[in-house]
């Protein structure tokens, strides 16, 4: 190559970085000329009311009531109907309003008809005045045997301490139930009256799916011709401290939850006696297979709701990260690389693989024939149970090991909700008022909730309670001093009056 053609295509190598930088940078302006709050139009200021300890005591009742789903079975129905009893001797005015249901073996069902319909039919309008569907479940998992000497206030006294209400449900999610019936109770006291058809449904059975309460409940809609606005559940709450570059709280909404699946895999192999060991044993077969299958996790991806999350959040964070972020057709192998060590992070970006359950020889000086392990997997949006099965028997990659469902228990990833039109912004209007000055974005549930359920019913299904969620917060919800903050279950009364003064404001356009 003469000296003339190398400084030629050293140029040209300059010019290409060059632009290539101008590109990466004037998209990370663009970005950051944007927002990632609601527009102002729709974040006015509204009068929220009120909340009194009144309220919070409410909730601490309902706490002391032990409705705990175990061993995949619901609540004893004796502790459900002595908190459907709570309910309706707490919340009188619902209870005289509203057209109360139970549902299967311990569900509730409530319709809140509009003005002007007759008592005797309250869905008779609910087709053409598209009704608002606010969810809660009132089972609790239980507290783990030994663990109770650890809480600083019992697991079931509803304790109001520390400026806040302790036991469980306090987070999940009974907090919920009362907070909307709280909201009912203050809607009527004020003499309002929907527009649209206010739907309370409360099921007995989330923490063990949901097949006996949540599914029956949409059946029962789906058999009313109910045409919900929207569909809003837990599931995702405000977040503080846990997004690397963002400052402030971040109120994320849910736009779809990940699917649930566990498989058996057997490994079979040559039983005697410990003494005179073969070169493998089904103990062995089974390590090594997990040891692939951990190996080999399912693609990760930046797509869906977690691109959304990204590119909303990318207006609040430093220009280094925003620059990426906006840039994530260059970048994304490298953010996926980085994320994918982070537990947190790496669910919202693939199927995960969790080895959670084994078993083999009952005696110490035997090899077992057979040898056993559940492996537990939360499905993302993009994959599915029959893919996730596939994938486990390749990696796998070894016939002295079968693979069975586990549980009789798996469901898909429920499909995903527009982060755009009149119901999301409903939502998105009501979480800017309550919240203000939180960023607002879509994001995934890694968890699985009862709003699964409904997604027959409409695409608008939301997960989102407006629960501050900082750093150890999260360990709480199904572990040890679960609790609620007294402001935060104020606010989330105020969110459900807010919501449903909203929702009856709302104009669909079809």
């Amino acid at each position: 190559m003469t000296i003339k053609r190398l400084f030629a295509t050293i140029g040209l190598v300059l010019a290409l970085t060059a632009a290539l930088a101008l590109v990466l940078v004037v998209r990370a302006l663009r970005v950051g000329a944007g927002s990632a709050q609601v527009p102002e139009t729709a974040a006015e200021v509204a009068e929220l009311p009120a909340i009194g300890l009144d309220a919070v005591d409410r909730l601490a009742g309902a706490i002391r009531i032990p409705t705990v789903s175990r061993d995949a079975e619901p609540p004893p129905l004796e502790d459900l109907r002595r908190l459907h009893g709570y309910l309706v001797e707490t919340f009188p005015r619902a209870h005289q309003v509203l057209d109360r249901r139970e549902i299967g073996e311990g569900s509730l069902l409530y319709v809140w008809p509009p003005a002007g319909a007759p008592p005797e039919a309250p869905f008779s309008t609910a087709r053409e005045a598209r009704s608002l569907v606010l969810l809660a479940h009132m089972d609790t998992v239980p507290v783990a045997a030994g663990s109770e000497e650890r809480w600083a206030r019992p697991p079931f006294s509803g304790a109001v301490a520390e400026e806040a209400v302790w036991g469980r449900g306090s987070m999940d999610d009974k907090s919920a139930v009362t907070a909307a019936l709280e909201a009912v109770e203050r809607l009527l006291a004020d003499g309002f009256a929907p527009v649209r058809p206010v739907v309370l449904a409360f099921g007995h059975d989330e923490e063990v799916g949901g097949t006996r309460g949540a599914r029956r409940i949409a059946a029962e809609l789906e058999r009313l011709r109910v045409e919900p606005l929207l569909v809003v559940d837990e599931g995702q709450a405000v977040i503080e401290g846990l997004m690397p570059g963002v400052e402030g709280p971040v109120a994320m909404i849910g736009i779809a939850e990940k699917g649930y699946l566990s498989l058996t895999l057997t490994a079979h192999g040559p039983e005697g006696h410990s003494s005179t060991p073969p070169p493998e044993t089904a103990v062995d077969i089974l390590a090594a297979g997990l040891a692939r299958l951990r190996a080999n996790p399912l693609p990760a991806g930046i797509d869906g709701p977690v691109r959304g999350l990204f590119e909303t959040l990318a207006p609040r964070m430093p220009f280094a990260q925003r620059l990426v972020m906006a840039n994530l057709w260059l970048f994304e192998p490298v953010v996926i690389g980085k994320l994918s060590g982070e537990p947190g992070a790496n669910a919202l970006l693939r199927t995960t693989t969790a080895p959670t359950m084994l078993e083999g020889s009952p005696k110490d000086n035997v090899l077992p024939a057979e040898a056993r392990a559940v492996v537990n997997f939360r499905i993302h949006p993009r994959d599915s149970i029959a893919g996730v099965t596939a994938h486990v028997e390749r990696a796998l990659g070894d016939e002295r090991i079968t693979v069975e469902p586990y549980g009789g228990f798996g469901s898909e990833p429920s499909p995903v909700s527009p982060a755009e039109g009149v119901a999301y912004e409903l939502l998105e209007r009501t979480v800017a008022q309550v919240v203000p000055g939180a960023a607002i974005a879509p994001s995934l549930v890694v968890g699985g909730t009862d709003a699964r359920h409904y997604t027959g019913l409409t695409p608008n299904v939301y997960r989102f309670l407006p629960l501050t969620i900082g750093p150890g917060d999260l360990a709480r919800v199904h572990g040890t001093d679960e609790r609620i903050s007294i402001a935060d279950y104020q606010r989330m009364v105020q969110f459900y009056v807010q919501l449903i003064r909203n929702a009856s404001a709302a104009e669909v356009r079809d």
